[in-house]
């Protein structure tokens, strides 16, 4: 300890070890980051323009996209720079910052899913009730609760690690200041600390998987009773999209988040955390809406002036 300095710095070794790969990977990077950037905007655009998509669903879709956009934000652009850069420190309180940002958007992510997963319930299993079930007052209220509960947990999850005194190893392996590999740093005994965050996971991952599920127990049941073809398919497609993502999202945070640290291999999980940090806010454009006929069917209003016809007349 005597030789030991206080860490006022981190280190990110992120695909260092790739050497020359690591331009390929800026380039293959960048492409999907406008690709998720892109998508998730058109998204917000055409929900906030085209009335018509003025529901409870793309409304929470929205607010998802909104927040899948800053998420990327908070990590790619700093791992794009890294990727060209020999100096790849971040301060201390920069660090922090990025933990916070992440987590609060990651969790909010995984509550927005879970009431997405009851909005499909709501409108297939209580069709009468689901105007005051889901009502515009409620819709807002769920989204507000999902945000703040997001952030207030990211806030509990960043406060147990950064207490934590860090006077030896400032090198994260890791490419962005993720729970496990920063916690691993730490200069004390840290048993207590990762066992309030992972009950945190546990509570944040498992309960609402477990509402989903439950959910599309009876969302299932309700669809076996459709006499039609055609409503067995439309009831099916609009929660197909939901579930591929609720197995993408969380199967791959369960993986990281679910075990101690002391079971953290930087290989295995960098390459999982990739998946939910970039592959899965890249397929919420393309399962959610991108392939939603309503959207893909959206054109622009055209804005008359006075005096003026459609045909120019």
């Amino acid at each position: 300890m005597a030789n030991s300095s206080c860490v006022t710095e981190f280190f990110l070794l992120g695909f260092s070890s790739l050497g020359e790969l690591q331009l390929i990977l800026f380039v293959v990077f960048l492409c999907l980051y406008l690709i998720i950037l892109s998508g998730n905007i058109t998204i917000i655009s055409v929900i906030y323009l085209d009335h018509s998509l003025h529901t409870p669903m793309y409304f929470f879709l929205c607010v998802l996209s909104t927040s899948e956009t800053f998420y990327t934000i908070v990590i790619l652009p700093k791992m794009l720079i890294n990727l060209f850069s020999v100096f790849r420190t971040m301060s201390f309180v920069s660090c922090a910052s990025q933990m916070y940002f992440f987590l609060g958007f990651a969790v909010t992510n995984c509550l927005l899913l879970g009431v997405m997963g009851y909005d499909r319930y709501a409108a297939i299993c209580q069709p009468l009730h689901y105007p005051i079930l889901m009502s515009w007052r409620v819709c807002g209220q769920l989204a507000v609760t999902c945000i703040v509960s997001g952030f207030l947990i990211s806030l509990l999850g960043t406060t147990l690690v950064f207490s934590l005194p860090f006077c030896g190893s400032n090198k994260v392996n890791h490419y962005f200041c993720d729970i496990s590999p920063v916690i691993r740093l730490a200069y004390a005994e840290t048993y207590i600390n990762e066992l309030v965050i992972f009950i945190g996971g546990v509570l944040v991952l498992l309960v609402p998987l477990i509402f989903i599920f439950i959910s599309y127990g009876f969302i299932a049941s309700a669809i076996l009773e459709i006499s039609s073809a055609e409503g067995k398919r439309k009831a099916f497609s609009t929660c197909a999209s939901h579930l591929i993502v609720v197995v993408v999202h969380y199967g791959c945070a369960s993986f990281v988040y679910l075990r101690p640290s002391a079971k953290y291999t930087s290989g295995k999980d960098r390459l999982v955390t990739v998946t939910y940090t970039i592959i899965t806010p890249l397929l919420n454009p393309v399962v959610y809406s991108l392939r939603n006929k309503d959207v893909q069917q959206w054109h622009p209003t055209p804005v008359l002036l006075p005096g003026k016809s459609l045909g120019g007349a």
